[in-house]
């Protein structure tokens, strides 16, 4: 291009060409009030409560209300996040639940009293941890 010739604005400058081979991917971004699914968390009490068909009804989780770290396993932690799934389903109607319990840890049998305490009737308990037979190598012991 000499220096007298007139600019057309149309034309694309000269460096702005992409390569002809292989053609420009979209960017997807994750939305501002987007969360991920985190489907396990360390040391955490989950509170699930289903209809009959295993449709999740409410749920709640310690760390979802506000507990951090070794407090989320803690039995005061599970009574909260029973109440808060137990009142949300309340709202639905729910009157009397089956109990399954699942994995260890200290907040199982206060998690079951926080439900009752609101109001909903206890049918039944299970305990439905599962149990491995011979399986897996367990990790070797801690050292603190």
């Amino acid at each position: 291009m000499a220096k007298n010739d007139p600019i057309d604005a149309s034309a694309p400058a000269e460096g702005g060409k992409k390569p002809a081979g292989k053609p420009a991917k979209k960017k997807t971004f994750k939305k501002r009030g987007e969360k991920r699914i985190v489907h396990h968390g360390y040391n955490n009490t989950i509170v699930t409560i289903t209809d009959p068909e295993g449709n999740v009804v409410a749920w709640s989780s310690a760390g979802g209300i506000g507990f951090k770290g070794s407090r989320k396993g803690t039995p005061f932690a599970a009574t909260q996040a029973a109440i808060s799934a137990g009142n949300a389903a309340k709202a639905f109607g729910m009157r009397s639940v089956e109990v399954k319990v699942k994995g260890p840890g200290a907040g199982r049998e206060s998690a079951i009293r926080a439900l009752q305490t609101i109001g909903i009737d206890v049918k039944s308990i299970r305990d439905v941890t599962p149990i491995p037979h011979n399986g897996c190598r367990p990790p070797k012991r801690r050292r603190v």
